[in-house]
């Protein structure tokens, strides 16, 4: 059995759907189920075992349920407090930290391989974006608990015997995405501006960079999903990798796909720009872009999906 936290969102669901896709649908989904009407939309075209409280789960586990004893193949933790603009500290902590603190524990004393979800926000404003601690840094509670669970993982990495990956996400974007409103990507943002009013609303400049050339690592989130796959079949490969394309593209080169995308249906949409809503750009990555020279040293080597092609396929799939 294939265990997902996170199991019904955006990352997660589409994990469930390429595992569909090759034959497998023996997986239990772990999520918030407070929440989880907002995300049920994404499971419905989907096949697994079962849906459980997070909690619940992690009470089976630490507590030597036999529900669970040898019966699980791997775990991908995807789950999360993903609001980087979440001010509750205590809340984030327990959800991202104290959380993975205790899936880590578990999946490592019964030698179950254990996939995490990281993220570029460990980078902070930095301009280098290298898995090395002296790039790292954060600028709000969310990048924080992402930072502190990777060194925890750090320091123990030494007594783990089973495989232990953390998978630093950067900008994806992608279908399954809508429950995720305003952390939703900039895609789905300017699809739904311009189907309301023909007008994509991009920040002003900032940082030194003009309007909308702020720029960031946009990946499609299939290419996330084959990287965690890959990774699923090299078990012998363990640490901490950036997930994104290694090239940075401004947000008016989105905005300009998705003009040009429907051009004959609304020939008039154009783009404006606003400024920041406050306390955002203190907290705000005005540049990512992902050096993925360790992934390639591990012997990863597909292509990854070009801004173009992602946006269309993406939009495709929001216009069916």
């Amino acid at each position: 059995m294939i265990v997902i936290t996170g199991g019904s969102g955006f990352i997660g669901s589409n994990l469930l759907k390429f595992l569909n896709e090759n034959q497998n649908d023996e997986i239990l989904i772990v999520d918030e189920l407070d929440t989880y009407v907002k995300k049920f939309e994404n499971l419905k075209d989907l096949k697994y075992l079962d849906c459980i409280d997070k909690d619940l789960f992690l009470h089976h586990i630490q507590n030597n349920s036999s529900l669970y004893n040898g019966k699980i193949e791997i775990i991908y933790h995807l789950g999360a407090c993903s609001k980087t603009t979440e001010p509750d500290r205590d809340y984030i902590m327990n959800t991202n930290l104290s959380y993975s603190k205790g899936l880590l524990e578990y999946s490592a004393n019964n030698a179950i391989p254990l996939i995490y979800a990281s993220s570029a926000s460990v980078y902070g404003k930095g301009k280098e974006f290298i898995e090395n601690s002296k790039y790292e840094s954060y600028l709000n509670h969310y990048a924080e608990s992402k930072l502190l669970f990777d060194n925890y993982y750090r320091e123990n990495m030494s007594k783990i015997n089973s495989q232990v990956v953390g998978l630093r996400y950067f900008n994806v974007f992608g279908p399954r995405e809508h429950h995720k409103e305003g952390m939703s990507s900039v895609i789905y943002h300017f699809f739904n501006q311009r189907k309301t009013d023909g007008k994509i609303k991009l920040f002003k400049g900032s940082h030194g960079y003009k309007d909308g050339e702020q720029r960031r690592d946009f990946i499609h989130v299939d290419d996330t999903v084959k990287v965690k796959n890959w990774f699923k079949e090299n078990p012998h490969i363990s640490g901490i990798y950036n997930v994104g394309t290694g090239v940075s593209r401004t947000f008016n080169d989105i905005a300009n796909c998705v003009l040009d995308y429907y051009k004959h249906q609304k020939p008039n949409a154009s783009m404006s720009y606003i400024d920041f809503p406050d306390g955002l750009e203190e907290q705000y990555q005005a540049f990512t872009e992902a050096d993925i020279n360790l992934l390639r040293s591990k012997g990863y080597n597909e292509n990854f999906t070009s801004l173009e092609e992602g946006v269309k396929s993406y939009l495709d799939w929001l216009s069916s």
